[in-house]
């Protein structure tokens, strides 16, 4: 059956990558990445040699057709992103979608994703959560927060180093300074930190520090 595999990549460490994901990366006649020098410098490091398909949120609907086309007349595919699972706050959901709609096997491996460890090593309850992704920069953000301010469950946020501390004061805005949170970044790279305590005691914290590298935001739900 024509399969189009979803493999997860390492988000830092690079022996994070499990044995089943190099197989398949091994197996595949061509492999579809969010970028082909990020994922280059991967294979690289496997010694795998595959021929690169760059798709992206730039041009995703240009080239979707195409590629779907080459697993429609039998060719394997692995889709890849940059670090962690395609599809969860990165390129995915079309060409899967779009597999599905013509009949393509999907077979996605369990691997490497930002929110589960930062979520464990948050200390916040992790039984029940909800996964926010990135807020909406500008239109629809402050409507956003104000639906999430009653959420019960723990909520995980990814956002940027340079919009870290803004988005910090709009939930210590929105859902009150006392509430618990975490920040965790450079997760399993060297330099891997998580930062614990009310949002109010995170912004001072982080005041004129310069913060680098991917964020993920960890906030206590809503208590009675």
């Amino acid at each position: 059956m024509n399969t189009l595999y979803i493999v997860p990549t390492p988000i830092g460490n690079l022996d994070d990558i499990t044995l089943r994901a190099i197989k398949v990366l091994q197996d595949v006649d061509f492999v579809i990445a969010e970028d082909t020098r990020t994922s280059g410098n991967l294979l690289r490091h496997l010694q795998i040699s595959k021929p690169l398909f760059s798709y992206h949120k730039f041009n995703e609907h240009q080239v979707v057709s195409r590629l779907i086309e080459k697993i429609q007349k039998g060719e394997k595919a692995a889709l890849i992103s940059d670090a962690g699972t395609p599809g969860i706050s990165d390129p995915g959901f079309l060409i899967i979608r779009e597999a599905i709609k013509t009949g393509i096997s999907i077979e996605c491996l369990p691997g490497p994703t930002a929110l589960i460890p930062a979520l464990v090593m948050s200390g916040l309850p992790c039984d029940r959560f909800c996964f926010e992704g990135f807020l909406p920069q500008k239109k629809g953000r402050q409507k956003r927060l104000s639906e999430l301010k009653e959420e019960q469950r723990t909520m995980i946020f990814y956002e940027s180093p340079m919009r870290l501390l803004k988005t910090l004061e709009q939930l210590s805005e929105f859902f009150g300074g006392q509430r618990r949170a975490s920040i965790s970044r450079e997760i399993s790279k060297i330099h891997q930190e998580t930062l614990r305590g009310t949002i109010e005691e995170l912004i001072v914290h982080l005041k004129g520090r310069n913060i680098k590298g991917e964020i993920v935001i960890c906030v206590e739900g809503q208590n009675d």
